[in-house]
């Protein structure tokens, strides 16, 4: 009997160090399968580990966005990437943030050949946006333009008369928080925002001319806020072709760019949705108004975020 039990208790150890091995060696190879597949397919982890063409979704409500400007830098310093396709699909947004990414796009396109391949529309911000890349590419129907600045607010002073409120307020000169949604805006304070307005516009002008290698006067007969499709863009100079991907793609090639790598999309590492405004806050607003967590998506999808933009914006409608 006791030759019966130690046989027994040594098999039982035996089929444990099976067990623990069996389990070591299907660990270890399903890590090689998944290193293997991220070496391979590595865009869907951000990137990639072998020579490609990168490409950037640009779209809804542009803000500022840290993790884009990340991404583009890390875009920039990898030696895989051999050329970048932007994809834009945005009506603009915030002027910072479209500033922003410009600056970030112009850095990238000194060192690789960036080509901005327009979707649907690529207005104010947006195209500002495109206007950063060596070349634009949209579909006859797309829209671009909408070249300028503005800032809206609501004047809610008749309202606040017929339900009896008042606004008191002591403040250290006349423009200070100016203007303002509580009463109606006064000359002096027109003037100081056309001020602010017509800086930008400059300055955003500006890139237009030198971007689209137009004289001052050409931008400016541009720049009046008009849209146009991806046809009268192209016989106004604001883009370079018709087409979509297969055509930016054969412009890369112009720049020694092989056209037959794979195009990997570098997909928002912290899965916030390209340039969408963020969208805890149109959760928040949904909250507020007594909508559920998917009416609060809602909001997002439609836009209603653009409702919040502050400060001065370039946006085709806010």
């Amino acid at each position: 009997m006791a030759m019966r039990a130690d046989d027994l208790i040594d098999r039982r150890r035996l089929r444990r160090k099976l067990t623990f091995w069996r389990g070591a060696a299907i660990a270890i190879a399903a890590l090689g399968v998944i290193a293997l597949a991220g070496w391979f397919y590595g865009e869907d982890l951000g990137g990639s580990s072998v020579d490609h063409i990168a490409k950037v979704r640009i779209e809804g409500t542009i803000t500022e966005d840290e993790e884009l400007i990340k991404r583009l830098e890390t875009i920039r310093t990898s030696s895989q990437v051999k050329g970048v396709i932007l994809a834009i699909d945005s009506p603009g947004g915030t002027t910072v943030g479209g500033e922003s990414i410009y600056e970030e796009v112009r850095k990238l396109a000194a060192d690789k050949p960036v080509v901005a391949e327009v979707g649907t529309l690529a207005a104010s911000a947006g195209y500002m946006i495109a206007s950063a890349s060596d070349h634009i590419v949209a579909r006859k129907t797309s829209i671009v333009g909408s070249i300028g600045v503005l800032i809206q607010y609501p004047d809610v002073s008749g309202l606040m008369d017929k339900v009896g409120i008042k606004l008191e307020e002591v403040k250290s000169s006349p423009l200070k928080a100016a203007p303002s949604p509580f009463k109606p805006t006064n000359e002096d304070e027109r003037a100081m925002v056309r001020k602010l307005i017509l800086d930008s516009y400059d300055w955003f002008v500006g890139i237009v001319a030198e971007r689209r290698k137009m004289t001052r006067d050409q931008a400016l007969a541009l720049a009046d806020g008009s849209i146009f499709t991806g046809r009268q863009g192209l016989a106004n100079g604001l883009i370079d072709a018709v087409g979509g991907e297969s055509v930016a793609i054969d412009w890369l090639a112009t720049k020694g760019v092989d056209a037959k790598l794979k195009v990997v999309e570098w997909k928002d590492t912290e899965r916030r949705g390209s340039f969408l405004f963020s969208k805890a806050i149109a959760r928040s607003v949904g909250s507020a108004l007594g909508l559920s967590e998917t009416g609060s998506d809602v909001l997002h999808e439609i836009g209603a975020d653009r409702l919040f933009l502050d400060g001065l914006v370039s946006v085709w409608h806010p």
